[in-house]
């Protein structure tokens, strides 16, 4: 589509957490990032960049830990979550290195201190960073242990004043069943949280989903593998699972 043709539609979000998984990352791959994959969620990303969308991005780390989990076996639970940390920060890295050699202005924040590697969090500077169009890559999760990086993106979303938090997974949406085991599962096109709740629909971890509730916090849920689907879901098209 031309850029005059995607002028005509007005965006429906202007300013996103973007809550990317580690095992996104790793495509097919057992472990690690695989570069085509990183290549292609680049370029989505430039394209809703290029519609004028704010965007703040949480990554996660399970592309990397889960291939040390078994030799962290009988740890204590504190020392691999910073673990899992660690590893988030390495994919904010490589993601912010593409970006870049793509064109696209992205910084990496810290909710751990590692000056040498990525800026400390500040949500000042932060807010600076999306007002100039320049991507926000939130690493390390909260600084806390026992905290996921679903959590880190409900605090983070709601920090920078995001309208929308858009969790990009493998499956297109949020489905009755898991639709791998029940053939007869269907997507929801919209749900409301009170009711994801009651269902037992696993969204998000609960206190994710219930920060994210608690300010009115919309998710969508929606395929990273599926080649424009967040161009789509920034301009409300038919796309993924609303949850609000």
């Amino acid at each position: 589509m031309t850029e005059a043709a995607t002028q005509t539609k007005p965006l429906k979000y202007k300013r996103v957490l973007l809550k990317l998984s580690g095992e996104a990352l790793m495509g097919d791959d057992a472990f690690g990032i695989n570069r085509n994959v990183l290549a292609e969620i680049v370029q989505d990303i430039k394209e809703v960049l290029e519609l004028g969308v704010q965007l703040g991005i949480v990554v996660g780390g399970g592309n990397i830990f889960r291939g040390v989990a078994l030799g962290a076996t009988g740890m204590d639970r504190a020392t691999g979550d910073y673990m899992g940390m660690l590893a988030t920060a390495m994919n904010g890295m490589a993601l912010q290195d593409a970006l870049r050699n793509a064109g696209v202005e992205a910084r990496c924040q810290s909710a751990l201190a590692m000056n040498q590697v990525a800026e400390p969090y500040i949500r000042g500077r932060a807010l600076r960073y999306l007002e100039k169009g320049r991507v926000v890559i939130f690493v390390a999760g909260t600084g806390n242990p026992f905290f996921t990086t679903d959590t880190t993106a409900a605090l983070r979303g709601a920090e920078i004043g995001a309208e929308v938090v858009l969790k990009a997974t493998k499956v297109d949406g949020v489905y009755t069943a898991d639709p791998k085991k029940d053939p007869t599962a269907t997507m929801y096109k919209e749900i409301t949280f009170d009711e994801a709740m009651k269902r037992d629909l696993k969204v998000m971890d609960a206190t994710a989903f219930a920060l994210c509730r608690n300010q009115k916090l919309p998710i969508k849920v929606f395929s990273i593998q599926k080649r424009g689907a967040m161009r789509r879901v920034v301009l409300g098209e038919d796309e993924g699972t609303l949850v609000y």
